[in-house]
């Protein structure tokens, strides 16, 4: 897959035209689709449309931006003006939004060229793509296992090819293990620097929108281009936005990063391990000093979430009623069983218990018990992380304790599902900014991932690490044969 700065080349240089890469990546979309499944709608009238605006402009002589003309996926979880947005979810079945989300529109006006909504896990809870109400998307890379979660499909469409670069987003780790898992990057920014106006809510205190992409450079151009400050959004950062790819240097000179090392241990794939501590030592090799950090309370950081993230996502998901939006139950007989029987029959098993632990651990008695234990441990996770940046500049950690699992291997079994998001949640616990990095294959070919967290805003440091250890390896380079 070209990169963003090359195909901005070629159609400055008129060598290619925006309809034509357009319609590359539709051709692409068409033929991969039947293996992967990424897209729940591809918006190809609408894509082609915004290649020509973009051909207009380059015509008359204008100048472009770089997200001009490029072909880029959109999480189905963020609403698209009169394009469906479902979340995976028959309740949100045939729900069109009469708005653009921040992010959406952002892409819109950088003239970027969107091909189409992808799948998910429903309401963005799952690590698998499993839990779609619509489809099961399946991993480039081997195509009887899965792409990670919750952004599979937005994953997958940039491992295959079918996009130059996509939107996800990010509540315990679904973009940086699908990134992880399907052999590319992905970065969650620091919690408030992209706004969430516009992305269905799960966990309000949690969610943020990141990119996908194949580089550290396309990622950093993307990110420049969704983040800053916005008014609808009331935990919005009123910060300046730097230009993010002044921060790709090829060294790591005067850099000092910190192992965490609660991450290298039980449960920790071998391959997985071995291939991260080889990650470590090109880090060294690359100038930078590297140094052992411990964060004590990092393994506490899945319970506190999986009581915090379902009390959020019980209160945000009781919107869906079937009055004001999405499916309504038509013959029921009174208003009570109207409500039931639509959330009963819209809502997906793993969404159903995620409302009910999170609605017991709200209810009166348990809240002191469950909820204001689980933020008490919150803060002092994010000590830990302060604690570690008073002495590195960047810390780095396995995104995920093995490679992509076999389609079906923990669907029957939520406990192990959960254990998959350990090195993640607690990045999103503390509101950091995380990346995933491809750093390896294990002996079944598939992907391995290496995770840079930063302090809060210091996507800078994040991205200068990512960017000189991709440079010193090729890992990034090699895509799956489908």
């Amino acid at each position: 897959m070209t990169s963003i700065r090359a195909l901005h080349q070629q159609l400055v240089k008129k060598e290619r035209s925006a309809v034509e890469i357009a319609q590359e990546a539709l051709e692409r979309i068409q033929s991969v689709e039947p293996k992967v499944h990424s897209f729940l709608h591809v918006t190809a009238e609408k894509a082609l449309e915004q290649a020509k605006q973009i051909d207009a402009k380059i015509a008359a002589g204008e100048a472009i931006g770089l997200l001009a003309g490029i072909p880029v996926g959109i999480k189905d979880n963020m609403c698209t003006q009169g394009i469906p947005t479902t979340c995976a979810s028959r309740i949100l079945q045939n729900f069109v939004p009469p708005y653009e989300s921040t992010v959406t529109q952002k892409l819109l006006d950088a003239g970027a060229v969107t091909v189409g909504k992808t799948n998910l896990d429903e309401f963005a809870m799952g690590g698998s793509t499993e839990t779609s109400a619509y489809q099961l998307t399946y991993n480039p890379w081997d195509v009887s296992r899965v792409p990670g979660g919750s952004s599979g499909g937005s994953a997958a469409a940039v491992a295959a090819g079918e996009c130059t670069v996509s939107l996800g987003s990010d509540t315990g780790g679904s973009i940086r293990q699908p990134a992880s898992f399907c052999g590319i990057v992905g970065m969650k920014p620091t919690y408030g620097l992209v706004s969430r106006y516009g992305l269905v809510a799960f966990a309000s205190s949690l969610d943020q929108i990141g990119p996908f992409s194949r580089s550290v450079e396309d990622t950093a151009i993307l990110l420049g281009a969704i983040a800053g400050h916005d008014p609808k959004d009331s935990t919005s950062l009123n910060v300046e936005i730097p230009d993010y790819t002044q921060f790709l240097k090829p060294d790591l000179k005067g850099k000092k990063i910190g192992v965490i090392k609660e991450t290298f241990g039980e449960g920790l794939d071998v391959e997985v391990g071995a291939a991260v501590e080889t990650a470590i030592q090109q880090l060294q090799s690359l100038g930078a000093e590297v140094v052992e950090i411990s964060c004590p309370r990092f393994r506490y950081g899945i319970a506190a979430y999986y009581i915090i993230a379902p009390s959020e996502a019980s209160a945000n998901l009781a919107r869906y009623d079937g009055v004001k939006y999405g499916a309504r139950i038509p013959d029921a007989d009174n208003l009570m069983e109207m409500y039931t029987r639509t959330r009963a029959e819209g809502f997906g098993a793993e969404v159903k218990r995620r409302i009910m632990i999170g609605t017991y651990t709200l209810s009166a008695g348990y809240y002191d018990a469950y909820y204001l234990k689980a933020q008490k441990v919150r803060t002092l996770i994010k000590q830990d992380f302060e604690a570690a940046f008073k002495q590195v500049d960047a810390l780095v950690c396995p995104t995920v304790p093995t490679t992509a699992f076999k389609a079906g291997d923990k669907s029957a079994d939520p406990l192990s599902m959960y254990l998959v998001d350990l090195m993640t949640i607690p990045v999103n616990l503390a509101g950091l900014p995380g990346m995933s990095v491809p750093c390896g294959f294990d002996a079944a070919g598939m992907p391995i991932g290496l995770q840079i967290i930063g302090g809060v805003l210091r996507e800078d440091n994040v991205l200068q690490v990512g960017y000189a250890y991709e440079q010193a390896t090729d890992w990034h380079t090699r895509s799956p044969k489908l």
